[in-house]
């Protein structure tokens, strides 16, 4: 039996994990399916190809790293809020430092998560906000 959330059982939304660490993007994307299974969950591993996924695909979220290889996550979160400001985007990473936390506000983010303090009900609060 498939578990379902009954306010997004029939949505259409998408959401784009960017995270070169492919334990955790597979641990986030099992994690996200197992409470939302109909959401879209769409991958990138780096930084190189986000801003062509994002025009292609226009998700509703994205989860951000800031550390990635080619272009970093702060640089492509304000490429994507200035061209797509309708994007909720949540900086997922494990520098939870006061320089990054305002560094990620600074370039548009709407939240911030440190990875060693993961909240699974942050992350649904943030999803079922969309519906």
């Amino acid at each position: 039996m498939v578990r379902s959330n009954s306010t997004l059982k029939e949505t259409n939304l998408k959401i784009l994990i960017v995270e070169d660490n492919h334990s955790f993007r597979q641990f986030f994307k099992e994690n996200l399916h197992s409470r939302f299974p109909s959401i879209e969950i769409l991958e990138a591993a780096d930084g190189e190809n986000v801003l062509q996924i994002v025009e292609a695909e226009s998700p509703d979220l994205i989860f951000m790293d800031i550390q990635l290889p080619g272009e970093n996550g702060l640089s492509l979160t304000q490429k994507i809020k200035a061209r797509y400001p309708r994007i909720i985007v949540v900086v997922v990473t494990t520098y939870d430092i006061p320089e990054y936390r305002e560094a990620a506000f600074r370039h548009g983010a709407n939240r911030f998560i440190p990875k060693d303090s993961l909240d699974w009900k942050e992350i649904e609060t943030v999803v079922e906000s969309l519906v």
